[in-house]
């Protein structure tokens, strides 16, 4: 049986991909949080230049991606499903025998199946949890999508808090104008995002994610994984992967290949995007958890 098919357990239906947004003026604040500030000095400079990123919510929200407003919408349904899958676990019973399971990587085998309207949708959703807060990272730094995405421009990303020592990372983390979600942008392109990647200062900087806030979930949006380094080398600081699929698009051979290229105790979804239900478009989704 091939790993696909061991993976259908659940299944919930989701939306379309819609095109990305045009970019807009981004503003950044400052993280409160005290591993974030390296000084005082550091802290005063930070709160001198910050600035706030300003999300177009209603534009998202008439693009398809989730509504933070109190009308019931599919896509806020559809995306329930998948979250609750992903936040059980992270935080519950399954969570003692991942690593790291509140980090939670989105890739897809190859490009232009829906992996960033998926980690954006997942983000957004996950900000309306009452008691979770959530860290989205455009972790894609080869072709970068969540800030076109999502509309906003950012000075400094994670290529460049990881290429040197002048930054640190209150410099590259952004609040948005929603109340539970931050963001940090890919940062300049880089010749060596892999070595970057795969250094011991991003090592420290997953683990301080995972372990600093205890109702943190930090969501990388990934590059593919067939074809590069850079995501697989990545998943191995995460405990969870969410494998993002075009419907009637995606080969199963690439399914498999792709996903050989994880950690075997990783636990791993599978979002079938575009999918056709009911008449409709949307998404399939199914889950597993490597043995």
């Amino acid at each position: 049986m091939s790993t696909i098919e061991k993976a259908v357990d659940k299944q919930a239906e989701l939306t379309q991909q819609t095109e990305p947004m045009a970019p807009n003026t981004a503003k950044p604040i400052p993280e409160s949080s005290p591993e974030l500030t390296s000084s005082p000095a550091s802290a005063r400079a930070r709160q001198e230049t910050a600035v706030d990123v300003q999300l177009d919510l209603k534009r998202l929200e008439q693009k398809n991606y989730v509504s933070l407003s109190p009308e019931r919408r599919l896509i806020n349904e559809e995306m329930r499903s998948i979250k609750r899958k992903l936040l059980n676990n992270a935080f519950g019973s399954l969570s003692s025998t991942l690593q790291h399971p509140n980090l939670i990587m989105v890739t897809s085998s190859r490009p232009g199946e829906g992996k960033t309207f998926t980690a954006v949708n997942l983000a957004l959703s996950m900000a309306l949890e009452k008691d979770k807060t959530v860290l989205l990272v455009d972790a894609d730094v080869l072709r970068p999508n969540v800030s076109k995405t999502l509309g906003f421009t950012a000075a400094h990303g994670l290529t460049d808090y990881l290429s040197g020592d002048e930054l640190t990372v209150e410099d590259v983390l952004l609040s948005s104008n929603v109340e539970r979600l931050k963001l940090i942008g890919a940062g300049k392109p880089h010749h060596l995002s892999t070595e970057l990647l795969a250094s011991e200062k991003m090592l420290k900087l997953a683990t301080e994610f995972a372990t600093r806030y205890p109702d943190r979930v930090v969501i990388f949006d990934a590059p593919p994984l067939l074809g590069v380094n850079e995501t697989s080398v990545l998943a191995s600081m995460c405990g969870q992967a969410v494998v993002v699929i075009e419907e009637n698009q995606t080969k199963l051979a690439e399914i498999e290949q792709a996903v050989a290229l994880l950690p075997e105790e990783l636990a791993v979804g599978f979002v079938i995007n575009k999918a056709h239900r009911n008449q409709g478009k949307g998404y399939g989704y199914y889950y597993s958890s490597s043995d």
